[in-house]
C-alpha cells in the first residue's frame, strides 16, 4: 500500500506542478511522428503511469487535437516510458532516502510557492517508493522458507498461463503496472520468485495495464474506446506471443543481466521496446479492427445518447434537491465547454470545417443550458429558501453565466481569429506560437481544477487556483512584453500576426479569469478571501 500511495503521490505532484506543460507537450507533438513518440514516453515517465498518459491522450483525441493514429502511437510510446520509470525506480538508491525525505519534507511543508511544494511532494514520493521496496524485501525474506509459497510458485512455473493471468489481475487491481513490476522485481531480488515464474507475471502485468485503460474508458467517446482497444490488442497479443515463445527465449536471459531482479525489469523494458518497433506500422490496422469491434452508433443509437437535461422540475419544492439538480446541469454544461476549448490551438494550425461547425453547434447547446438554468433557478427562488440556499442559488447562476461567456469567447472570438489567420495566410513566430500554446495549456489545467472544485468544494484546491491566476497574469505580461520586443526587432511573422496574437492572449486571459471565479465562494466561506485588493485608506 505504501508503494501504491507513493506512486500516486509522485503523479499528483507532477500533475499539479506541471500539468499545463505536459498538456502543451502532447498537443505540440500532434504534427510530428518523432514528437509523438517523445511526448508519449515523457508523459508516462513523469506521470508514473502509462494508463494515466493514455487517458490524457484519449481526451485530446476526442476533442480533435490529436488524430486517432497519432494518439495510439503516443499511447504505445507511453508504455515504453512507463518501462523507463521502472528502470529508474529499480536502481539501488537507498542511500538517497534521507536526503529525499529531508528536502522533500522541507519543500512540501515550508515552501511558499505551489511549484516548490509539488516538487517536495514528488521527492517525498520517490523516497516512499524506495522505503516501500526495502520493506517488501525485508518482509518477504522469511517467505523463502515457506513450503506453501514454494508449492504455489512451482505450480506457476509449470503453468505459464496461470502466472500470466495472475499478473494481469494484480496489475488491474493495483491500477498500476509500475507498482506491479516493482513488486515482482523485489520478490525476485529476495529469491522468493524464480525468474522462470516471474516472466509470465510480467507479461500478464503488461496485458493487465492495457485492460485497465479499456475499463476506465468504457463509458467514454467511441474514439477513446477504439484507441484503448487498439493498445490492448497490441499488448495482449504481444504478451501471449512472447509467453508461447518463452521456452525458446529463456536461454538468452543472460543478455539481460545476471541478477534475477534486473532481468525481470529488463524483460519488461525489452518487451515494450519490441512491441513499439513491431506495432508502429500496424497502428492503422489496429484502429480499423477496433472500429469494426466498436462501431459508431447509428441514427437510433445517437438519438438515445443525446444528452438529457438534469434540471428536474419535480423537485423545485425541495430546494436542496433542486440546487443539486442545477449543479448537475452546470457540470454537463462545463463538459461541453471543455470539449469546445481543447482543440482551439489545433485550429490555428489547420482549419477543419466540420470541427468548426461542431463547436458552433456546441455553443448553441451551451446557450440553451445557460437559459434553462437561469429560468430553473428563478422558479426555485420564488419559493421559500434559507439564506444559505439563496446564496448558493446566486453562486450557481453566476457560474452558469461564466460558462456561457466562455462558450461565446471560444465560438465568437477565438474561432474567427483562427479563420482570419488562415484567410490572411500569415504565421506566428516560433516563440510566439510556443507562448500561445503554453497559455492555452495553463488554461486547460486551471479549467480542470475549477471543475474539480465545483464537485469537491475543496478549499486547498480553490486557494491553489486563485494563486495560479497571479502566475497566469505574470506569464501573460511576459508574453506581451516579448511580443513588443519582437515588434521592435521587426520580426516579420510577429508584425503580420500581431493583432491575432494579442487578441488570442486577451481571450485566453478572460477565459482563465472566468474559471478562477469558481473558487471565490469556497474561499469566502472559509474566510480566506479578501473583499478588495485596495489598500485600506489611512486617516490623517
Amino acid at each position: 500500500m505504501l508503494l501504491l500511495f507513493a506512486i500516486r503521490m509522485i503523479r499528483t505532484g507532477i500533475e499539479r506542478a506541471g500539468g499545463h506543460s505536459l498538456r502543451s507537450l502532447i498537443i505540440g507533438s500532434s504534427r510530428n511522428a518523432l514528437a509523438n513518440a517523445l511526448s508519449g514516453m515523457i508523459s508516462a515517465a513523469v506521470l508514473q503511469s502509462s494508463t494515466a498518459a493514455a487517458l490524457l491522450v484519449c481526451a485530446f483525441a476526442v476533442s480533435g487535437v490529436l488524430t486517432a493514429t497519432s494518439a495510439l502511437v503516443v499511447v504505445l510510446c507511453a508504455d515504453l516510458g512507463s518501462a523507463l520509470t521502472v528502470q529508474f525506480l529499480s536502481l539501488n538508491l537507498q542511500g538517497l532516502v534521507p536526503a529525499l525525505m529531508a528536502l522533500g519534507g522541507f519543500l512540501f511543508l515550508k515552501a511558499g510557492s505551489n511549484t516548490s511544494k509539488q516538487v517536495g511532494r514528488v521527492l517525498l514520493g520517490i523516497g516512499f517508493v524506495l522505503i516501500s521496496l526495502r520493506m517488501i524485501g525485508e518482509a518477504t525474506g522469511p517467505l523463502r522458507e515457506s513450503h506453501t509459497l514454494a508449492t504455489l510458485i512451482g505450480a506457476m512455473s509449470g503453468d505459464g498461463l496461470t502466472g500470466f493471468l495472475f499478473g494481469a489481475l494484480l496489475a488491474f487491481v493495483f491500477h498500476s503496472s509500475v507498482a506491479t513490476i516493482l513488486l515482482f522485481a523485489a520478490l525476485c531480488a529476495q529469491g522468493v520468485l524464480p525468474i522462470e515464474s516471474g516472466i509470465p507475471l510480467v507479461l500478464g502485468a503488461n496485458a493487465g495495464g492495457g485492460l485497465l485503460a479499456v475499463w476506465l474508458t468504457r463509458g467514454s467517446d467511441v474514439l477513446a474506446r477504439r484507441i484503448t482497444a487498439g493498445n490492448m490488442m497490441f499488448r495482449g497479443v504481444g504478451a501471449l506471443v512472447v509467453l508461447v515463445l518463452l521456452p525458446l527465449l529463456l536461454p538468452y536471459l543472460t543478455y539481460l543481466g545476471t541478477d534475477p531482479a534486473r532481468q525481470i525489469v529488463n524483460v519488461h523494458f525489452a518487451f515494450n521496446l519490441a512491441l513499439l518497433i513491431v506495432c508502429m506500422p500496424l497502428v492503422p490496422l489496429a484502429l480499423w479492427l477496433a472500429g469494426r469491434m466498436i462501431p459508431q452508433p447509428g441514427a437510433d443509437g445517437a438519438a438515445l445518447l443525446q444528452p438529457v437535461s438534469a434540471l428536474d422540475t419535480n423537485v423545485l419544492h425541495m430546494p436542496s434537491l433542486a440546487l443539486a439538480s442545477a449543479k448537475r446541469e452546470i457540470l454537463r454544461m462545463s463538459d461541453t465547454v471543455e470539449i469546445m476549448f481543447a482543440p482551439i490551438m489545433d485550429f490555428f494550425v489547420s482549419a477543419n470545417p466540420e470541427q468548426v461547425a461542431r463547436i458552433q453547434q456546441l455553443d448553441a447547446d451551451v446557450n440553451k443550458s445557460h437559459t434553462a438554468i437561469k429560468i430553473y433557478i428563478a422558479n426555485l427562488s420564488q419559493g421559500e429558501l434559507s439564506p444559505e440556499e439563496a446564496k448558493r442559488a446566486v453562486e450557481l447562476t453566476g457560474i452558469a453565466v461564466s460558462l456561457e461567456r466562455v462558450g461565446d469567447i471560444i465560438a465568437k472570438e477565438l474561432l474567427p481569429l483562427t479563420l482570419e489567420k488562415h484567410e490572411r495566410g500569415f504565421e506566428f513566430s516560433k516563440t510566439g506560437w510556443r507562448e500561445l500554446k503554453d497559455l492555452h495549456a495553463r488554461v486547460m489545467t486551471n479549467m480542470q481544477i475549477a471543475l474539480n472544485i465545483l464537485v469537491s468544494e475543496d478549499a486547498e484546491s480553490a486557494r491553489r487556483l486563485v494563486e495560479e491566476k497571479e502566475r497566469f497574469r505574470s506569464v501573460e505580461r511576459e508574453s506581451y512584453d516579448k511580443h513588443l520586443e519582437r515588434l521592435g526587432s521587426k520580426v516579420p511573422e510577429s508584425i503580420a500576426s500581431s493583432n491575432v496574437y494579442l487578441e488570442t492572449i486577451r481571450a485566453l486571459k478572460e477565459i482563465n479569469s472566468r474559471f478562477v471565479t469558481f473558487a471565490y465562494p469556497i474561499l469566502e466561506k472559509e474566510g480566506i478571501l479578501l473583499r478588495s485588493r485596495l489598500a485600506a485608506r489611512v486617516k490623517a
